[in-house]
């Protein structure tokens, strides 16, 4: 039986290769959107999955795994606009932006180790449609910090927030796959 780690390995990898190939088809044309853009995006996607979770049907024939793949490397996008805020250059090289890449997965990976040992992966006997909702929160949370320009008083920043979605993200694919 896979592991945790082990199947987050394998869905980066498919939602990495997605953006590999979106990168050699478009660029790096996302690098033009602010945060606050690409966590609207991350919201239309998320509201999207809940509406269809809701409804129980869909008209679009693009599937919600698709959707969740998106949910990931929006938020490796994001992860690295914060990084590269202060950046003017928009396109950036391949190489350069999949180092970026790996390294905001390196990072998140390790939260997710983190988190599942002291959790006990208990997201395992969770409801998908629950994540979808803690991804919603988390956006709505990250939206509240955008419009008090990034400052908090006590919590998480913006980076941290990005990352549990992706986290996320993971945990819905893999309670998908295993339906």
């Amino acid at each position: 039986m896979k592991t945790t780690l082990n199947h987050f390995d394998d869905l980066i990898q498919e939602a990495k290769d997605i953006f590999i190939k979106k990168t050699k088809d478009y660029g790096t044309a996302w690098r033009i959107l602010r945060p606050s853009s690409l966590t609207d995006q991350l919201f239309i996607k998320a509201k999207r999955i809940r509406s269809i979770e809701e409804k129980g049907k869909q008209k679009v024939a693009d599937n919600i795994q698709e959707d969740y793949m998106g949910l990931i490397n929006y938020s490796v996008m994001a992860m690295i606009q914060l990084e590269l805020s202060d950046s003017e250059d928009y396109e950036l090289k391949l190489a350069h932006v999949e180092k970026l890449y790996d390294e905001q997965i390196r990072i998140t990976r390790e939260l997710l180790k983190a988190k599942n040992h002291d959790y006990g992966e208990a997201w395992r006997d969770m409801r998908i449609s629950s994540i979808t909702d803690l991804i919603l929160m988390k956006l709505l949370r990250i939206k509240q910090i955008e419009d008090n320009e990034g400052k908090t008083i006590i919590s998480e920043g913006l980076d941290a927030n990005y990352r549990d979605i992706l986290n996320y993200a993971i945990f819905a694919l893999i309670l998908l796959k295993d339906k």
